[in-house]
């Protein structure tokens, strides 16, 4: 698998998907105030992909579904259930979250991935952490897919989106 790690914004990245990490669908999404990625996503990309993720219902910690991309320039969406029942990372859902990301950009048929550091921020993990635990998984994984880690830095157009 080819894999590396840049810095940026990863609704700016060249790929044929990204991956939201998400919390288990337990909470209906109008009564979250998304932030980070998933944030990004509803200001820049509409709510079409969380409203669509809804309909998938309750998530396995680490499991992952494909959404349209609303207005967003992506095949697609994966979202993965990286946060616990008590809103918390780890990195165990982290490896599990990037690990079955991979699986369904296979399924999709998507040649390329870019994730961001599942679990970090808010959510209790370290960007360390996360990163680590990301690459460690996804050298175990064999697979043709294109995989692009991205540490955050904000870009122009996510700070004035």
């Amino acid at each position: 698998m080819n894999v590396r790690v840049v810095e940026g914004d990863l609704l700016d990245q060249k790929a044929d998907a990204i991956v939201n990490a998400w919390n288990r669908n337990t909470i209906p999404w109008w009564l979250l105030l998304p932030q980070g990625v998933s944030g990004a996503i509803k200001r820049r990309g509409g709510t079409e992909p969380l409203k669509e993720l809804r309909k998938h219902g309750r998530m396995a910690l680490g499991e992952a579904v494909t959404t349209r991309a609303g207005r967003l320039p992506f095949k697609g969406i994966i979202h993965v259930a990286g946060i616990d029942d008590l809103w918390r990372g780890s990195e165990e859902a982290a490896r599990l979250s990037a690990r079955n990301a991979v699986r369904e950009a296979e399924k999709q048929g998507f040649d390329s991935l870019a994730i961001p550091l599942i679990g970090s921020g808010s959510w209790g993990l370290s960007s360390a952490q996360s990163e680590a635990a990301i690459l460690d998984e996804l050298s175990r994984i064999e697979s043709e897919v294109e995989v692009v880690v991205v540490r955050f830095r904000a870009s122009p157009l996510s700070s004035s989106a």
